[in-house]
């Protein structure tokens, strides 16, 4: 894009600009949260204070015209005229920064009888491999709301970070807690050559469940999100790690991040494949969620089974 002479005052305006009046212009959902605003970025939230703006799983953040440069894909001229254009409004006082919060680590429960239950009999989970995560203290259930508990650590096996899922049958509450970093995200790491990179904790445990056989020698990490920060914190340092397999879920979102995440380790001569997850009914041909996770809902009232590289589908009768 050609130069385009911006004066000090309108650079600083565009910088000013109210974000959640010019999300709210945009036809965007924004909602208050206390002294603050939320928007959802494909699902992950995106804390609006002023002018400025914290992704808060990414944790990235900035000002009026970085959010344009980050979530519209623009360059500094593009994001100024933007800004100065939709004519949102300007933030007069300054606004203090962002602050990284404290890792809130839920209770545990004295048991993990609704986790079991959830998890196993709701969606697929295999027994031991259930077994092998809750026995190293990966996966807990919360004492509060009973959640499912999965817990991303460092190397030194401190907990960095924190993904609860409801264990309500009918669906629920799922979300990262507050100061989680996302390289530490959930995660095993095994000592053979590939990673495995999906979306959802519940993703991971429902391929390995499918592929149990040595699976133990084998990476996999759960992004949490679309985010590529857990493959590169996990591939640190492990030079053994030599083949990603990125298995995100079927939809844009996921696909774009595939393609993304795909492009970065190509020039980084790192040998990668795109899994993608499809599921078809044999009786109706009717397309189902198009994600990793194989829970025994029925279609056509009948289970389908599991398969992958390849539809999966209900048995004929």
């Amino acid at each position: 894009m050609s130069y385009i002479p911006f004066t000090e005052q309108q650079r600083e305006q565009a910088r000013r600009t109210d974000l959640a009046a010019f999300l709210r212009q945009c036809g965007e959902e924004v909602k208050r949260s206390g002294s603050e605003n939320m928007w959802l970025d494909h699902g992950q939230k995106v804390t609006i204070r002023g002018n400025l703006w914290f992704h808060q799983y990414e944790q990235v953040g900035g000002d009026a015209i970085d959010f344009a440069r980050r979530f519209y894909n623009m360059e500094y001229p593009e994001a100024v005229q933007l800004m100065l254009a939709m004519d949102a409004g300007t933030i007069r006082e300054p606004v203090g920064p962002f602050t990284q919060k404290p890792l809130e680590i839920p209770q545990k429960h004295e048991n993990m009888r609704r986790v079991y239950g959830y998890l196993l009999r709701h969606r697929g989970i295999d027994k031991e491999v259930l077994d092998a995560f809750s026995y190293r203290g990966l996966v807990y259930e919360s004492a509060d709301c009973h959640n499912a508990v999965f817990v991303g650590i460092d190397r030194e096996g401190k907990p960095r970070h924190i993904h609860k899922h409801s264990t309500a049958a009918q669906g629920g509450f799922k979300g990262n807690a507050p100061g989680s970093e996302p390289e530490y995200s959930f995660h095993w790491v095994g000592g053979g050559e590939p990673l495995f990179l999906f979306e959802a904790p519940i993703d991971m445990l429902s391929f390995i469940s499918m592929h149990k056989q040595h699976w133990k020698s084998s990476s996999y990490a759960a992004a949490c999100g679309v985010s590529d920060k857990v493959l590169w914190k996990t591939m640190e340092g492990r030079p053994f790690i030599r083949n990603v397999c990125i298995c995100l879920d079927n939809d844009e979102t996921g696909q774009r991040a595939a393609q993304r995440i795909s492009k970065a380790l190509t020039e980084k001569n790192i040998r990668n494949q795109i899994l993608v997850p499809t599921r078809i009914c044999c009786f109706c041909g009717r397309r189902t969620k198009n994600e990793w996770n194989f829970h025994a809902d029925f279609i056509c009232g009948q289970h389908y089974c599991s398969a992958v590289f390849r539809d999966l589908c209900c048995p004929k009768a």
